[in-house]
């Protein structure tokens, strides 16, 4: 049940930013988009292997359907604490293996994925309080620590330390102010 627990703390994210439940629930699509994740999430971690495999099918066609109608692609084994945000709808993809921490916001058109060679070769690890710009990529094995904001058309593509403002292509830390007042 933490996963309904979840849905909620994600539905309060979303009434905090000034919708109400009509808009949230029917009108927007980044609410959708991490609704189905929890569900399909919950059912990923599912300890009874038939009942589980029969869902995932189920799952997988309503992602397929969320992913065509908002542009947004959250994989099943995607790992999200609560208070998760989507600001807009389009162009969001999470490689399968990303790990986001609680209370994150990203915008529209952000890219988490795999890049590196070798042992660099990787997906990011995203801390807490994150905010993520429209068109940010983030790809590698990084770590990005927490309370760390990214500013939008950026490439992250090495570490970024607690408090860190990043931006540019590639990414460089331009300030210690963090991403208070952004979350």
């Amino acid at each position: 049940m933490k996963f309904i627990t979840l849905i909620f703390s994600d539905y309060r994210k979303y009434k905090k930013y000034g919708g109400n439940f009509i808009t949230i629930l029917f009108f927007t699509q980044g609410f959708w988009a991490i609704f189905q994740h929890r569900i399909a999430h919950a059912i990923y971690k599912l300890p009874i292997p038939v009942l589980k495999q029969i869902l995932q099918i189920l799952c997988l066609f309503w992602q397929k359907s969320i992913e065509i109608v908002t542009g947004i692609s959250i994989p099943a084994s995607v790992e999200i604490g609560h208070s998760f945000y989507i600001g807009h709808f389009g162009g969001v993809f999470l490689n399968a293996k990303t790990q986001i921490g609680n209370n994150c916001n990203i915008s529209q058109g952000v890219t988490i994925g795999v890049s590196g060679l070798g042992d660099k070769r990787g997906v990011p690890k995203i801390g807490n309080n994150v905010y993520i710009g429209a068109n940010a990529v983030i790809a590698g094995k990084i770590l990005i620590k927490d309370n760390v904001l990214i500013a939008a058309c950026s490439l992250v593509n090495k570490d970024v330390e607690t408090n860190g403002v990043v931006l540019g292509v590639p990414a460089i830390r331009v300030s210690e102010k963090g991403s208070e007042g952004y979350i």
